[in-house]
């Protein structure tokens, strides 16, 4: 067995022949990857840089004098998925370059010009169709059920050849760990050796083998071990999986990316542009700290260390996704912007949190800021606005230290008339009146509303964010039960505004199915202790309370509902 980096052209040729096992399980990446190479290819291009694509491993079959139309033959014992998309986004490249030579000249062998890659039964067929493609547009006939083409198909809507023009600077920096196995090797026992019994090395156990070693143990116990492997307890914790971005990832690595920022937002270690960009990739954290080390900290990895255990600490104690099963208050504090950054999946916050909870120590300033980070999210939630720059609208704040609340609101009124900007009450009332959200966010909204209107001595406690359900008080299948509509133009109108804030309501514990959908007095009312309906269920819900008294419910009353709703919202996130 030998393992080696190799590229592209040393593995994948004119004169070698890679077969992929007949019965080998089929092609399954789907477009969350093919998205998330993209990127990675657009990476390769604006830095120049080399990029691991992963390990193939490589099975010599070749036969011994006989006469074959290439020089060597080899099965792809792993590594197809990764291989297989690779050749298909250099294929449509080659295509939207008008160069559909060089794909041929590079992966045909010389003889009889196959592809040098070949596939097994589930996708050969597939495989084969998108390689003799002349033209970078999707195939739209039977065969784009296939994920191969499907794979073909995203690459020739997406690939945009004004970030990825550049084929050379790709398959000069795209690298794998090629793993050659020899004919008698056990490439099964290897198999399963990598791919079962081997585990993915975190960002934090990268750091923790870049920052620590046998030579000093006891400085690894006292800041590492102290706060990240003290107890089962803390193990847990940091190793809490959320949901950030399109992926899941552990506490501990969120950690190391926000306290990452703490450094290189700073002004006065004058970070490049171009490293600043690089650094922000947390599929290279690990990477990136070693470079900062090396490149702003002259070696002196005591930079990073010398408050990494004050950090972890103050980050552990600050950020609880429990929150969300808890009981929060009624006034701005962390326990409520916990919510909207784990509830509401918003973790672009963390660093910026972070950075006040270290650097204010005064608790009703801290709570006062946190206050505006809650409004100026909510209400952009509310009026459905983007959130694509708040990892670089939050990062900034720490840059240009904004550490009192007039500095922040001053900020982010700046931001007026941008994609950043702060919907005023006008917006905020129209996008109570007709913003349909998705259902965390709209759960979001009336769980916070409804935490900071309850009455202090209300008789039934409320419970934690993930406690309760969204229920449509008009239900979607209104047709059922509910009065017809004098047109089909109003039926229209009813569809669409049955999906509002105005119509929807936050109970903890769902309806029957045959309560949800029933007419509104039975919806309330309920089908006796087994099919409980709105009175009983959402007892002591202040911002369902006023609704139960209707004895209808119908386009005027959700108008009503929507208008009393931003009301609340109003005072409550105040500008």
């Amino acid at each position: 067995m030998d393992a080696h980096k190799a590229k592209i052209p040393d593995i994948v040729n004119n004169s070698t022949l890679i077969e992929v096992p007949f019965f080998q399980r089929a092609y399954v990446w789907k477009e969350d990857l093919w998205e998330r190479f993209l990127d990675d290819m657009a990476f390769v291009v604006q830095y120049n840089r080399p990029h691991f694509l992963g390990t193939l491993i490589l099975k010599d079959a070749s036969v011994p004098q006989q006469n074959t139309s290439y020089a060597t033959r080899l099965v792809l014992v792993d590594g197809q998925q990764r291989l297989t998309t690779f050749l298909i986004f250099l294929k449509v490249l080659c295509l939207k370059m008008n160069q559909p030579g060089i794909f041929d000249t590079n992966f045909r062998l010389i003889t009889t010009r196959e592809l040098s890659l070949q596939h097994g039964k589930n996708d050969s067929e597939a495989f084969k169709c998108v390689m003799d493609q002349t033209n970078a547009v999707p195939i739209t006939d039977g065969r784009s059920s296939s994920p191969i083409v499907q794979a073909f198909n995203y690459f020739a809507s997406h690939l945009q050849m004004s970030t990825l023009n550049d084929y050379m600077t790709v398959i000069s920096n795209v690298q794998f760990v090629r793993i050659d196995l020899g004919p008698t090797d056990d490439e099964q026992q290897i198999f399963d050796s990598l791919n079962s019994l081997g585990v993915r090395l975190t960002t934090s156990e990268l750091l923790k083998n870049y920052f620590f070693s046998r030579n000093n143990i006891t400085a690894y116990q006292n800041i590492w071990e102290s706060v990240f492997e003290a107890n089962e307890s803390a193990k847990a914790y940091w190793d809490t999986e959320i949901e950030a971005g399109r992926v899941k990832r552990p506490l501990i690595d969120i950690f190391f990316d926000a306290y990452f920022q703490q450094f290189i937002q700073k002004k006065k270690y004058n970070i490049s542009v171009d490293d600043k960009l690089i650094y922000a990739r947390t599929d290279q954290l690990a990477n990136s700290y070693q470079s900062f080390v090396n490149t702003y900290c002259g070696g002196n990895k005591n930079t990073i260390l010398d408050t990494l255990k004050d950090y972890a600490t103050l980050f552990q104690q600050t950020f609880k996704s429990d929150f969300c099963s808890t009981t929060i208050p009624s006034d701005f504090g962390i326990e409520r912007l916990n919510i909207v950054i784990f509830g509401l999946k918003t973790t672009t916050l963390i660093p910026y949190v972070l950075y006040l909870a270290k650097n204010i120590s005064n608790l009703a300033i801290l709570n006062e800021m946190y206050g505006i980070l809650e409004s100026y999210v909510m209400r952009r939630i509310v009026t459905r606005a983007s959130t694509t720059n708040y990892t670089k609208l939050f990062l900034s704040f720490i840059a240009n230290e904004i550490l009192t609340p007039q500095d922040l609101r001053d900020r982010l009124q700046v931001l007026g008339g941008t994609n950043s900007s702060i919907p005023d009450d006008t917006e905020l009332r129209d996008g109570f009146e007709h913003s349909k959200l998705m259902n965390l966010y709209s759960k979001g909204v009336l769980y916070l509303i409804e935490s900071h209107i309850r009455p202090a001595q209300s008789a039934v406690v409320l419970h934690g964010f993930n406690n309760y359900s969204l229920e449509h008080l008009m239900p979607k299948k209104w047709r059922n039960n509910w009065p017809a509509c004098p047109t089909p133009l109003d039926a229209e109108k009813r569809d669409s505004i049955l999906l509002t804030l105005g119509n929807l309501a936050i109970i903890p514990q769902s309806l029957n199915a045959s309560i949800r959908d029933s007419d509104w007095s039975t919806k309330k009312a309920g089908k006796g202790q087994e099919k409980p309906g709105l009175t009983l269920c959402a007892s002591g819900l202040s911002t369902l309370q006023d609704s139960l008294t209707k004895t209808d419910w119908n386009e005027i009353e959700i108008q009503a509902r929507a208008l009393w709703l931003y009301k609340q919202a109003q005072s409550l996130w105040k500008l």
